[in-house]
């Protein structure tokens, strides 16, 4: 370990390097970049015009069709560029960066958009509770609250939004709004209970096995619930080179995952698309390192699988063949021989960040994907690139 510690530069001190550091995301980069927008637009815009342009721009770049038109156009750039443009293209997850923009925006121009002042009031009303159930302290702490407040008050201000606005507007607020509820609808409408097979290699974790006609691309995750209106859980979707269906590796984390690892049951509720999701960009990239921890590995593993981009595997776990099973651990070192498979169990805690850093500069690749928890990630991903290296992981603002 001592060999691997020396490879480890300190992290920059330049301008650049601190603002890879939160909370200078791209995420909170794209989020002031809309609120800046509409304040430039202050003395010149219509209010109401604003709220149906900010209303309609949060919504649409949650939907799934939207996402994955991002991430195809993001990820379309060649190899062959610069790497700072692709480093720069690959953080197209930040999207949702536009999403919190807008919706603050909305917001705060609702008040001035008043044909009806009761009405007015109501919505903003709504829409200022549900900023602050997004707000991430709150969030995290009751994410259940959050989802629902979300889905039942959106579907609630997008009625009280059309009894407010069509009346006045013309036919360009109409059209606006078909497109929003469409947009919102259109998930929904894919709705559907499907059987699922699922193995438990052990107490910790359940694989769980669809095939009913969808198989969905590598890098996309499926949303699953055992109750639609209530709980909603995404999981990245890893499908077999040549095989239909797909499966989802779910681990022990929390009251819904654990009743599900629990009770087995034999149907779950799908709806919408398979999504693009952050292991997308791995196509942006000559060679990559997935780096991951626990469960993490499924989001790696229909890479890893499909070759599509030469790889290498640095994945933590405790006790991996007894949690994941020997045919899952087996399957991955057939396509990833020389992987760093850490037990934490008898290892200890790995540094994953000197890790990563060595599997770069020992196997020539490009830029990190880490698939880990959120702390574990985001350590992980800024350490990394305050010592210029390209780094991507979840950012959990959905």
């Amino acid at each position: 370990m001592t060999t691997i510690r020396s490879v480890l530069p300190a992290p920059g001190r330049s301008l650049r390097a601190r603002l890879k550091r939160r909370p200078f995301t791209h995420h909170n980069r794209l989020a002031a970049v809309i609120v800046l927008l509409n304040i430039v637009a202050i003395p010149f815009a219509e209010p109401t015009s604003m709220v149906l342009a900010d209303f309609a721009l949060a919504v649409l770049i949650r939907q799934q069709y939207v996402i994955n038109l991002l991430f195809r156009l993001a990820t379309s750039v060649p190899t062959h560029w610069p790497l700072r443009i692709r480093w720069t293209m690959g953080k197209v997850y930040h999207f949702g960066g536009a999403h919190v923009g807008a919706a603050l925006c909305a917001t705060a121009w609702f008040p001035f958009s008043a044909p009806s002042r009761v009405l007015t009031w109501i919505i903003a009303a709504i829409l200022v509770a549900m900023i602050v159930l997004a707000l991430p302290s709150l969030r995290a702490r009751r994410h259940d609250r959050f989802e629902r407040s979300h889905r039942f008050c959106g579907w609630t201000v997008l009625v009280l939004f059309a009894v407010h606005s069509v009346p006045s507007g013309g036919p360009l607020t109409v059209l606006v709004l078909l497109i929003v509820v469409a947009s919102v609808a259109l998930p929904w409408l894919r709705l559907r209970r499907v059987p699922v097979r699922i193995d438990r290699p052990s107490r910790h974790v359940a694989l769980v096995w669809f095939d009913y006609g969808v198989t969905p691309f590598a890098g996309s995750s499926t949303s699953v619930s055992r109750n639609p209106l209530l709980e909603w859980h995404s999981f990245a979707n890893v499908p077999a080179p040549g095989r239909a269906g797909f499966r989802l590796t779910i681990s022990r984390a929390g009251d819904w995952t654990g009743s599900l690892i629990d009770d087995l049951p034999s149907h779950v509720w799908v709806k919408g698309i398979p999504t693009a999701g952050v292991g997308n960009i791995d196509k942006l990239f000559r060679k990559v390192v997935w780096v991951a921890t626990g469960s993490g590995i499924g989001p790696c593993l229909p890479h890893l699988l499909s070759g599509d981009t030469p790889a290498v595997l640095v994945w933590s776990a405790r006790r991996p063949r007894d949690t994941y099973g020997d045919a899952l651990v087996d399957e991955i070192l057939a396509v990833q021989p020389d992987a760093i498979v850490w037990d934490t169990d008898r290892a200890g805690k790995p540094d994953l960040v000197t890790l990563a850093y060595q599997a770069c500069l020992s196997s020539g690749a490009e830029a990190v994907i880490c698939i880990s928890n959120k702390k574990t990630t985001w350590h992980v991903v800024e350490e990394l690139e305050t010592r210029g290296i390209p780094a991507f992981g979840a950012i959990w603002d959905s």
